[in-house]
C-alpha cells in the first residue's frame, strides 16, 4: 500500500511536471534557461581568453566580436521572419507550413560562398575599421561568419514556430560548447586571437550540420501532413519581409555594442579590457531577453493570428526579465569590483558597472518590446530606435569623463528608448490594418489567381 502510494505521488509529481513544461510559462523559462546555459558557456570563453590574452589581446577580441555582432544582425531578422511567417500558417492551418525552408538554405549557402571571397580581399579594410589591424584574418572571418549565422537562423527559425524549443535551446547550449572547445585548441596551435575569434565559426558550422537532420524530420512531417501541398516562398520574400526586423535589430545590435568599439578607439588597451570585462557583466540580463524572445515571437504571432491578445506574452517575457534584472543590480551595487576581479581579473571599470547593469535592463525591455511588435508586423519603433543608434555613438565618443560617465550616458539613452518602445508594445494587440489580407493577396498571387482589390475587402 505505502508503495503504492508512493508510486502514485512520484508518477503525480512527473504529471505535473511535464504539464508545466508543456505550458506556456514552461516553455518561456525553458527558452530563458536554454540561453542562460549558453550564456554561462559564453562567459567561460571571455574568463578564459580574458586570462590567457591578457590586456592587448583581449581587447582586439572584444572588438572583432563586437563587429561580428553587428554583422550578424541579417541573420537574427531572417529568424524573426522565419519564425513569424511560419507560425502564422501554423495559426491559420495552412497545409505546409515550412514549404520553401530548403530552397532558402540552398541560396543561402550560395551567398556565403561570394561572401567569403569578397572578405578575404577585404581583410585588410576591416581590420583598420575596428582597429585591429595586426588580425586581418580575423577581420575577415567575421562576415564569413555572419552568412554561416544566418543559415543557422532560418534553421532556429522554422524549430521555433514548429514549437520544436527543445532543439533550438539544445542548439543554443551546443554553439557555445563548440566555440569554446574550438577556440582553445585554434589558440594552443598558435592562432592566437584570430584562433579565438574563428572559434565561434566552427560553433556555429558545428550546430547548423547538427540542426539539420532535426528540421528535415519536421519539414517532411508537415509536408506529408499536408497531403503533398507545396506552396514556396522565395528567398527574395523573406528578404522583402525581413527589412523591419533587419533595421530594428541593426539598431538593438549598435545600442548594444557599440560602447565596446567607441572605448577601444578613445582609451587605452588596458581601459578597453576593464570596459569590456564590465559590460560583459552588464550585458547578463540581455540572455534572459534573447532566450524570452525565442519564445516571444512565435507565441506572439501564433496568438494574434488566432484572434487572442497577445500582450500576456509579453508581459510574461518582461516579468522574467525583471525577475533575473533587479537582483544582478543590487549585486553589481554592492559587489560589482568583486565580482569583476574572481570572474576576469580586470577591476579598471567597476565603478562603470551598476549603470551598465542598468542600461543593459532597459536595453533588456526594449529588445523584448521589440520583438513583440516585429511579431505584429509593426515598425513605428524604429523611428526612436533609430535616433538611439545614431545619438548614442556619438554623445559616448564626445562625453568628457572616465568610464563610469560614459557608463551614466549610456544608462541615459537606453531609459528614454525603454520608456517609448514598451509604452507602444504594451498599447498594440492587434496587427495593423490589411496585414491578414496581405497574406491573403501573397498567396493567391503566387498559385496566379486574381486578387480583389484592397477598398472591397476592406
Amino acid at each position: 500500500m505505502g508503495y503504492e502510494a508512493n508510486g502514485t505521488s512520484n508518477g503525480s509529481r512527473r504529471d505535473r511536471v511535464r504539464e508545466l513544461a508543456r505550458s506556456d510559462a514552461g516553455k518561456a523559462a525553458g527558452m530563458a534557461v536554454a540561453q542562460l546555459a549558453a550564456n554561462s558557456v559564453s562567459l567561460a570563453f571571455v574568463v578564459v581568453f580574458a586570462r590567457i590574452l591578457g590586456d592587448d589581446g583581449y581587447g582586439a577580441l572584444g572588438s572583432l566580436l563586437s563587429l561580428f555582432l553587428i554583422l550578424y544582425v541579417p541573420g537574427q531578422a531572417l529568424q524573426v521572419a522565419v519564425a513569424r511567417e511560419v507560425s502564422a500558417r501554423v495559426a491559420r492551418n495552412d497545409p505546409d507550413p515550412g514549404a520553401g525552408v530548403r530552397r532558402w538554405l540552398e541560396r543561402l549557402l550560395v551567398v556565403t560562398l561570394v561572401v567569403t571571397v569578397a572578405s578575404v580581399f577585404a581583410r585588410d579594410a576591416l581590420a583598420a575599421l575596428i582597429a585591429v589591424e595586426d588580425f586581418p584574418w580575423a577581420a575577415a572571418a567575421a562576415p564569413v561568419g555572419a552568412c554561416i549565422w544566418m543559415i543557422l537562423s532560418v534553421e532556429r527559425g522554422a524549430m521555433q514556430a514548429f514549437a520544436r524549443y527543445d532543439a533550438v535551446g539544445w542548439s543554443l547550449i551546443g554553439q557555445e560548447g563548440v566555440r569554446l572547445l574550438g577556440a582553445i585548441v585554434l589558440v594552443a596551435v598558435g592562432l592566437d586571437v584570430t584562433g579565438a575569434f574563428l572559434g565561434s565559426m566552427v560553433g556555429f558550422m558545428f550546430v547548423a550540420v547538427a540542426l539539420a537532420l532535426p528540421l528535415h524530420r519536421e519539414l517532411e512531417r508537415a509536408h506529408r501532413a499536408g497531403g503533398g501541398v507545396h506552396e514556396e516562398r522565395r528567398l527574395r520574400y523573406l528578404f522583402g519581409r525581413s527589412w523591419a526586423p533587419l533595421l530594428a535589430l541593426a539598431g538593438i545590435a549598435v545600442v548594444q555594442n557599440v560602447d565596446v568599439i567607441v572605448v577601444k578607439h578613445r582609451f587605452s588597451e588596458e581601459t578597453a579590457s576593464d570596459w569590456t570585462a564590465a559590460a560583459v557583466a552588464g550585458k547578463g540580463v540581455m540572455w534572459v531577453a534573447i532566450g524570452l524572445g525565442f519564445w516571444l515571437v512565435p507565441e506572439a504571432a501564433k496568438r494574434v493570428h488566432s484572434g487572442t491578445d497577445p500582450r500576456g506574452a509579453l508581459e510574461r517575457a518582461m516579468a522574467g526579465v525583471l525577475l533575473i534584472g533587479l537582483p544582478a543590480l543590487a549585486v553589481y551595487a554592492v559587489a560589482g569590483e568583486k565580482l569583476l576581479d574572481v570572474v576576469f581579473k580586470l577591476t579598471g571599470a567597476s565603478g562603470a558597472l551598476p549603470w551598465l547593469g542598468l542600461a543593459f535592463t532597459f536595453l533588456a525591455l526594449s529588445y523584448l518590446a521589440v520583438q513583440y511588435l516585429l511579431a505584429l508586423h509593426h515598425w513605428r519603433f524604429l523611428v526612436p530606435l533609430g535616433v538611439a543608434a545614431v545619438v548614442q555613438p556619438v554623445l559616448l565618443g564626445t562625453i568628457d569623463g572616465g568610464t563610469t560617465a560614459i557608463a551614466r550616458a549610456l544608462c541615459a539613452v537606453q531609459l528614454v528608448l525603454a520608456a517609448i518602445t514598451v509604452t507602444e508594445a504594451l498599447r498594440t494587440r492587434s496587427l495593423p490594418p490589411g496585414e491578414v489580407f496581405d497574406e491573403q493577396e501573397i498567396a493567391e498571387a503566387e498559385r496566379g489567381e486574381p486578387t480583389e482589390p484592397q477598398g472591397a475587402l476592406a
